[in-house]
């Protein structure tokens, strides 16, 4: 796939600012793998005490995920996770802008790889199905060190950005589709390809339908099904998590079996199960400032 083309309307002056923040991203992932975790927990201190009304919203997802816990160690989830998003902007930087060289450094476990290989041996593609957790860029670049893929995005809203990290993805990627390229993403299946997907958040889409997410009815776009069902490849859940000590543990589960099958309810709610899981190994890292409950069922009040 060809990286997007410059074009000189990106140096306008409405842009410079936007210039200015992959210059930053770009410096910050020069730094050695160490002094950028430094920065990373320096970062997240400051938003743990800075007031934000992402705050309030990763109360009220934890508050409802998980009930079980008591007032002090739901607060207590709360603050680490935030103090995880100072993590997540330094390893955006390094999956983004990180050299080969840096990357190859990152210490990393990948299990499970030959889940890959027999889907492969089959002739079938892979959806390597993940979740949005603050990592989520770095291992899916880690990854693909081992294997080859693809991935799917959302079209950034800064015209500067959207070149800088589409080139950048490409670097690593054989691919990289728009999430509404429906086609080119299930001709590339079709080939065998391997994308790594991520259906976990609340896109307010008509192919959306409720099912259970840490028990709550999330709206969940059915995509998983639609894309196993038209292209024939395997559903492989991709779990990440970043280690206590630094580096990352990643592992291909077995293939989810009969999936597509002929419900896309229990299709989708598997795979909301399967992310589910891998948020509980390591709850701090998933994305709760992201309102997962925007959208309710009929009749049901709002969340938020």
């Amino acid at each position: 796939m060809p990286r997007p083309p410059f074009h000189r309307a990106l140096l306008a002056p409405q842009h410079w600012p936007a210039w200015l923040g992959v210059a930053a991203i770009w410096l910050v992932a020069r730094l050695p793998y160490r002094a950028l975790l430094r920065v990373g927990r320096f970062l997240g201190a400051l938003v743990v005490r800075v007031p934000s009304p992402r705050r309030k919203v990763a109360e009220r997802n934890i508050a409802l995920c998980f009930p079980s816990l008591d007032a002090a160690a739901q607060a207590a989830l709360v603050d680490a996770h935030l103090r995880d998003i100072g993590l997540m902007m330094v390893e955006f930087a390094l999956g983004w802008m990180g050299s080969d060289r840096a990357v190859a450094r990152v210490p990393v476990t990948v299990q499970g790889l030959e889940h890959l290989e027999a889907a492969r041996a089959q002739g079938k593609g892979v959806l390597l199905v993940g979740g949005h957790f603050s990592h989520l860029e770095l291992c899916a670049r880690l990854v693909s060190r081992r294997i080859r893929i693809a991935g799917m995005y959302r079209r950034m809203d800064s015209a500067v950005f959207e070149w800088a990290v589409l080139r950048a993805r490409l670097d690593y990627a054989e691919a990289m589709f728009e999430k509404d390229d429906i086609r080119g993403t299930v001709k590339y299946l079709r080939g065998g390809g391997t994308l790594w997907y991520a259906p976990d958040q609340d896109m307010r889409s008509k192919d959306s339908v409720f099912v259970p997410f840490f028990g709550v009815p999330a709206a969940t776009i059915t995509a998983t099904h639609h894309l196993a069902r038209m292209s024939g490849a395997r559903v492989i859940p991709f779990f990440h998590r970043r280690l206590p000590g630094g580096g990352y543990a990643l592992r291909l589960g077995a293939p989810l079996e009969h999936l597509p099958s002929a419900d896309v309810l229990e299709d989708t709610a598997r795979v909301n199960a399967c992310i589910e899981q891998m948020a509980r190994e390591a709850p701090a890292q998933y994305l709760w400032v992201h309102k997962r409950f925007k959208t309710r069922p009929p009749g049901q009040p709002p969340v938020y």
